[in-house]
């Protein structure tokens, strides 16, 4: 009788705590790799598509380990990207503050969930076959609670604590960490106009979610990683399945491409500078920020250290989301420095060039070659390469 007891106390396979913890680091790896893969880069952003199997097996185990339904999940994550920052987001730290999001992350997602109007609007290309009706969308819970029963029987007492981290790994890690931290601290290797920062180094336990900066700047790649010490594990999952023939990639813009000889822009230079703003503006305030460290000394002599850090600050952000008031302050340490100047004027002409959405090719075009060439004329070394540099594109 009382081996019996002891049976069921230890479960099935009567594992070890250190065997049940390899156990849980591997699934709820896993489960991360379906959030990020299927939910996030394929079925959100349509980054990529995943063959019917392996699409199916991420359905069965997210439904399995989370209880999550696809179409909830793709219209809060697309609702996010629509309203960032704002009063429509439905989990913003900006809004609602880091600690909310952060520790009731999954609350907020479920409020939105519950929205039919919400789902409705942004949930469309979502699964909606028999199974997701029937089973995946109606039963929610019951997944959730067949895995308990297995992990019951398979482990013992032991397998509900296997099955609490389970549950608490998502809410966490997704709907608390990335969505709040991801918000609210770290750096960022692009000024986008949401508040998202890169956090490192998680990238095993995040699944590359991290990299958050990057994916709101490039919403609809299907890599996150941009520089070589990101992590992206996701990526790495989707190389493989590529490999394997059971996973296509969406193609990505035409990369930067210099044609050795080529002076002056041409139609396709234009077509890459316009898909590759991006990579473009981070490399100028980069070029920037390189001629702000050359000047400070003469600067230290006309302003005190705290102003000098705050035109530093203004100078890494994209010169369009600067406020007047901004402007303001960093065209008083502009004034005194000419390659500064020149360098921020550069930025802001080529800014413009990319607003103008209503005019035609011909007008963009001939407005990079102007850009181009006075750049060249009258902007220090680093801007001159730079511009020679955009010129050579095609």
């Amino acid at each position: 009788m009382a081996m019996h007891w002891q049976r069921l106390a230890d479960g099935f396979l009567a594992f070890s705590w250190w065997q049940l913890f390899l156990v849980g680091a591997i699934t709820t790896h896993a489960t991360i790799v379906a959030v990020t893969v299927y939910l996030h880069r394929c079925q959100t952003h349509r980054a990529l598509s995943l063959g019917p199997a392996v699409s199916h097996a991420f359905r069965f185990w997210l439904w399995l380990t989370t209880g999550m339904v696809t179409r909830e999940w793709v219209a809060v994550h697309r609702c996010h990207h629509a309203h960032c920052e704002t009063a429509k987001d439905p989990h913003s730290p900006v809004v609602a503050g880091i600690n909310q999001v952060l520790w009731r992350g999954a609350e907020l997602y479920q409020a939105a969930a519950s929205r039919p109007a919400l789902v409705d609007r942004y949930g469309a290309g979502a699964p909606d076959d028999w199974i997701e009706r029937r089973v995946y969308s109606r039963y929610t819970w019951q997944g959730v609670g067949l895995l308990l029963a297995i992990e019951l029987f398979l482990f013992g007492a032991r397998g509900l604590t296997l099955w609490a981290c389970q549950m608490m790994w998502i809410p966490f890690l997704a709907a608390g960490v990335i969505n709040g931290v991801g918000h609210y601290a770290g750096y960022r290797n692009y000024d986008c106009k949401e508040a998202a920062t890169n956090i490192v180094p998680f990238g095993l336990l995040i699944g590359g979610e991290e990299l958050h900066n990057n994916h709101h700047t490039f919403p609809t790649s299907a890599k996150f990683s941009v520089r070589w010490f990101e992590l992206d594990i996701g990526w790495a999952y989707i190389r493989v399945l590529q490999w394997l023939r059971l996973a296509r990639v969406r193609e990505a813009p035409h990369p930067l491409t210099p044609r050795p000889g080529q002076l002056a822009p041409t139609p396709a230079t234009l077509r890459q500078v316009l898909g590759n703003r991006a990579e473009l503006v981070r490399e100028l305030t980069l070029l920037t920020l390189a001629v702000y460290r050359t000047e400070r000394a003469m600067l230290l002599k006309q302003f005190p250290r705290p102003m000098l850090a705050q035109a530093r600050h203004l100078l890494r952000r994209t010169p369009c989301r600067l406020s007047s008031l901004q402007r303001t302050a960093l065209g008083l340490v502009l004034a005194h420095s000419g390659p500064l100047d020149a360098m921020q004027a550069a930025r802001d002409t080529l800014e413009v060039l990319w607003r103008r959405s209503a005019a035609s090719p011909e007008q963009l075009l001939a407005s990079l070659q102007a850009w181009c060439v006075k750049a060249e004329q009258t902007g220090p070394a680093g801007l001159r390469r730079f511009a020679r540099q955009v010129a050579s594109y095609g």
